[in-house]
């Protein structure tokens, strides 16, 4: 559904000395986006200028009988030269599109969405903490205070083996909480799209934590009966940007297998991995992490287009795990009292920045408009070979070249750092936050919750661009960038925002109180 105006909701009024600060900005602005489209069509205004004075001189000085037959002689004496010249072009017209990449479309998707009985509020969460007995009282607390600076919200989803008193990190409680989300997930999935699992040539699963044998991916081809010739990938510890790097694979697979469908399957398990300990590093994770998972169908069929709801425009990764610090900044360990978890260094912020700047050099010239690599190589030639070192970096402006940012809903503080450092909007930012406050960090599915946000909210256009942005352990930043091929009509669409979406936005508070006694 489209986003609708509250009748209640207040409207911002701007006093006259506001007025004042605000008109500068405004030309500014204004100034700047001249500058963007008149560079952005240097080129079309010299082939237009180009073009009139030729129209400008008489035709018929140009075409007469007395040129077309000075060619024509021309011609018949350069025979066998025009011929060759003309095969030579035809089979080098031939190579290029036979060379050319497979286009890859995203046919649909589908996120899982757990039945309400999984709904833990915070409060629920810090009364099962207290009663497991292994935390101190100075940890609880702890534990308090990241719920209520975490942006999280009580609709989020945890599985049963973490409810229970005492939890039940049992092989057979993880292989239960993956099965429901895989296979939701995918069910959604084969429904929207309506094609046969015998279809299916390729399967990328992804998730972290929990890699059992048989593989995730052999759960799958047990479920549907795939055909015994699928190409499977089962990738583990990789981290929340795992679901891109299957993207990435994907898109390499289906360049060599033509008229294929993959099958991504992005989740993660937090059964074997809900940290009972009281090392402080590894007790964040307890108030972040939720249930989730998505499945998405691409295809390299040509006639798959018209359904196709995106293309695939780019993949670009980044990994910076030859750095120590930045290898180790989330690393699954156990404590000394022998309990599992994931811990997060006080680098991870200042390491996933510098993962990030290296990822949009390399992405930057590929999708930033001309005016902008322009402005941007200026600055560096007056740093570097003019050595005026006062200017200041230039920050490339991403929102010229999308219209939509999903970026992976880690927690509120890498949120507002990305805001803040890409200068986004809040409107921008939209996605990324409702899908921490409703779901969570779903980790590597949580950016296709954001995109099901976009969709619900009826925000997708035909011709927008939209980019992800994923980080992960190792430490890893990953973007892809896809190009919507259609409008997406909101009403007709069904994920797990479609019969909420009206309730959101909602605000969020920097804190959010949790009353429970935490006296254990």
């Amino acid at each position: 559904m489209a986003d609708q105006v509250k009748p209640n909701s207040k409207i911002p009024i701007i006093s006259s000395n506001d007025t004042k600060n605000f008109q500068p900005s405004i030309k500014l602005k204004y100034v700047k986006l001249g500058y963007h489209y008149l560079i952005s069509n240097a080129v079309y205004l010299v082939v237009v200028t180009f073009l009139a004075i030729l129209s400008s001189a008489p035709l018929s000085a140009l075409v007469t009988t007395q040129n077309l037959d000075h060619l024509w002689n021309l011609l018949k004496l350069n025979l066998f030269t025009v011929a060759l010249c003309l095969s030579i072009l035809v089979f080098l017209g031939t190579v290029h599109i036979k060379s050319r990449p497979k286009t890859v479309y995203l046919v649909d998707f589908a996120c899982c969405k757990p039945e309400s009985s999984r709904k833990a509020t915070k409060v629920t969460c810090m009364e099962r903490i207290v009663k497991y007995g292994t935390f101190t009282n100075e940890n609880i607390e702890f534990q308090r205070k990241i719920f209520e600076r975490s942006g999280v919200g009580d609709e989020t989803y945890l599985p049963d083996s973490v409810i229970t008193i005492p939890p039940k990190p049992t092989l057979a409680e993880a292989r239960k909480e993956t099965e429901k989300l895989m296979f939701d997930a995918i069910d959604e999935l084969l429904a929207k799209t309506g094609i046969l699992t015998k279809e299916i040539g390729i399967l990328i699963v992804n998730c972290s934590v929990f890699t059992p044998l048989p593989s995730l991916s052999a759960m799958i081809v047990n479920r549907y009966k795939l055909r015994g010739n699928i190409i499977t990938y089962n990738l583990g510890g990789m981290g929340c940007s795992a679901g891109l790097i299957s993207m990435d694979l994907a898109k390499d697979l289906l360049q060599v297998h033509p008229n294929s469908y993959a099958m991504v399957v992005s989740m993660e398990s937090i059964t074997q991995n809900w940290y009972c300990g009281n090392n402080r590093s590894m007790l964040i994770p307890n108030c972040l992490f939720r249930m989730g998972s998505a499945a998405i169908l691409l295809s390299n069929k040509a006639n798959d287009r018209s359904r196709s709801k995106y293309r695939l425009v780019h993949v670009v990764r980044t990994h910076k795990g030859a750095d120590d610090k930045s290898y180790k900044c989330a690393y699954q360990q156990e404590d000394e009292q022998g309990y599992c978890g994931v811990a997060l260094s006080k680098d991870l912020m200042a390491v996933a920045g510098e993962a990030l700047k290296t990822n949009i050099t390399t992405l930057g010239p590929l999708v930033l408009p001309f005016s902008e690599q322009l402005l941007f190589l200026a600055t560096l030639v007056a740093k570097k070979v003019l050595r005026l070192h006062k200017i200041k970096p230039y920050i490339p402006d991403f929102k010229l070249a999308f219209e939509h940012f999903c970026i992976h809903a880690g927690g509120r503080a890498v949120l507002d750092e990305l805001e803040k450092n890409l200068e986004l909007t809040p409107l921008h930012m939209e996605p990324s936050r409702m899908t921490l406050y409703r779901f969570g960090n779903t980790s590597s599915s949580s950016l296709w919750y954001e995109l099901a946000y976009l969709e619900a909210k009826g925000r997708i256009r035909k011709g927008d661009r939209i980019w992800q942005i994923g980080f992960g352990s190792g430490f890893k930043c990953n973007s892809a960038i896809w190009h919507a091929l259609r409008s997406i009509d909101a009403a007709k669409e069904k994920n797990p925002w479609s019969d909420e979406i009206d309730n959101f936005p909602v605000h969020v508070p920097r804190v959010a109180a949790v009353d429970v006694q935490t006296k254990g």
